[in-house]
């Protein structure tokens, strides 16, 4: 259907996030642009339907799931249909855009008939429907009926990504975590805009993968977990379930298999990956750095191919993480003869090889990508890396690690980067963070969450929420809409619809919470 939307002239000024109406951009990430219109506010009804870029299977399916999110709490029916004919109603349609949205961004108007959102691309789609829910009423996201109204501010907002890469990390190695829990998490993450779920699959305590030859990797190094617990492991058909599921939520999984330390969980499952021919015990504390592949064994090396081909396979997505973090029981030249053999084989199966900052000192090639998890504002070897081409993910430990306890008396956590309340998290600019790396050279923030003491999605979100809301916006929003004032208010307004969703997150005592 020919679906027009208010022209600039309709609106006032635009402004950023943190100087527009509250009303408008209420939301997290903050947009980029917002021109809002309280003359145009927009009422869902029983009459509405959700209108989809006819032809489009992908924007047929975020219209679905748009509906699937409003029809409980609305009981609205919601009818999802090709965009043919007008009416009242959200359309959700390809093309016609403002140039600057790219690939992930959108454009939404809010008029009092109709609701328009229009992105180049099914992802930017998606991520204009997420800012919509947070449009509406908290109650909206119950999955039980409420009265209403269901009224979303009028205006419009013009709204893309800073960096290309918006992470969230999960480590299922040190406590396994099961499909339904991986899907919940991908779940609230979506909502944020974040684009990227990196799943840490091995560790000393365990092994999470299903590899094609290796079957003692999950029998017996997936048998355990941190306190003596009974792991487990994602079979290949859980696996793609969820590259699947996360796909759908354009998110890419990126999966980690980290060596050459951190392994004793295949250390223990096959004698002739160690040095001595020995297989250790199964370990279920928490102290690293004292495990090893043996470096000088072809063997390691065909176990490596045999690991990263089987990932290659099931993922789609550019990156496999090969770790190299607190390789302490690994000689430094070991250390180096190890990386540089193995980065090409995972360029061998068509992908891109990540790791943690350590890995810069081995590699001149600029494909290569540096994750950066120190806790200072200075590293050579990464500056170095990102003069020769290439790109780095930042997630200082003492900003962006959300196993870090808020405060003292936080039950879960851990304390070694620092304690990290929410305005923490938020305080600090990707853009300028390590010394000498400008901007261009950051290809976006990740927030890991290690999982020492958590058990289940409990804990899970009550490490996340709220950090989890200000890394995202880290990543998505223009720096000139940081502000940390706009920032606790609008987060404020989230409580209320993580209580309607469930979500077992921690009261902030830096924030007003309004639930």
């Amino acid at each position: 259907m020919a679906v027009t939307t208010a022209t600039a002239a309709t609106f006032s000024a635009p402004t950023t996030a943190a100087q527009a109406g509250k009303s408008l951009t209420s939301v997290i990430p903050a947009p980029a642009e917002a021109w809002p219109d309280a003359r145009q506010a927009f009422r869902l009804n029983w009459g509405t339907v959700i209108f989809t870029e006819a032809g489009s299977r992908e924007a047929m399916a975020v219209g679905r799931q748009l509906a699937d999110v409003l029809r409980p709490s609305t009981g609205y029916p919601l009818p999802v249909l090709p965009a043919l004919a007008r009416g009242h109603g959200i359309s959700l349609l390809l093309g016609g855009a403002d140039a600057r949205v790219g690939q992930e961004g959108y454009q939404l108007a809010v008029e009092r008939d109709q609701i328009v959102i229009r992105a180049n691309t099914p992802a930017g789609l998606y991520a204009g429907t997420q800012t919509l829910r947070q449009l509406l009423p908290a109650q909206v996201e119950s999955k039980t009926r409420h009265q209403g109204p269901w009224v979303v501010p009028g205006g419009r907002i013009v709204d893309y990504p800073r960096f290309a890469h918006r992470g969230a990390m999960l480590d299922v190695a040190r406590h396994f975590f099961g499909v339904d829990e991986v899907k919940r998490y991908i779940d609230q993450i979506a909502q944020y805009k974040i684009n990227r779920l990196h799943l840490h699959l091995s560790d000393d305590q365990g092994w999470r993968i299903e590899i094609p030859g290796w079957p003692r990797l999950t029998s017996h190094g997936g048998s355990t977990e941190v306190g003596g617990g009974p792991g487990g492991f994602y079979t290949r058909s859980q696996y793609l379930e969820l590259v699947a599921y996360a796909k759908a939520r354009y998110i890419t999984v990126i999966p980690e298999i980290d060596m050459p330390g951190h392994t004793n969980a295949a250390l223990a499952s096959y004698a002739e990956l160690n040095c001595n021919g020995i297989a250790p015990p199964l370990y279920t504390g928490t102290s690293v750095g004292f495990s090893s592949l043996c470096i000088d064994k072809e063997i390691t090396y065909k176990f490596v191919e045999d690991v990263i081909r089987e990932l290659a396979a099931l993922t789609p997505g550019e990156y496999i993480h090969i770790g190299g973090d607190e390789t302490h029981a690994t000689k430094p030249a070991d250390y180096v003869k190890f990386m540089q053999r193995v980065t090409p084989i995972v360029a061998k199966y068509g992908k891109k090889a990540a790791g943690w900052h350590e890995i810069a000192k081995t590699q001149s090639d600029p494909s290569v990508l540096p994750q950066y998890w120190g806790t200072d504002d200075v590293d050579e070897e990464v500056v170095a890396a990102t003069q020769r081409g290439s790109k780095v993910l930042l997630s200082p430990a003492h900003k962006s690690y959300l196993d870090m306890k808020y405060d003292r008396s936080t039950p879960l956590g851990l304390t070694w980067a620092g304690l990290i309340e929410v305005d923490t998290a938020y305080g600090w600019n990707p853009g300028s963070f390590i010394r000498n790396v400008p901007e261009s050279s950051v290809l976006g923030v990740e927030a890991p969450l290690w999982s020492e003491t958590l058990e289940n999605s409990d804990h899970i979100e009550f490490m996340a929420f709220p950090r989890l809301p200000a890394i995202a916006e880290l990543g998505w929003s223009p720096w000139s809409t940081h502000d940390w004032a706009s920032f606790s208010r609008r987060l404020a307004l989230q409580g209320d619809r993580w209580v309607h969703q469930g979500v077992n997150f921690y009261r902030s005592p830096t924030i007003a919470w309004t639930s």
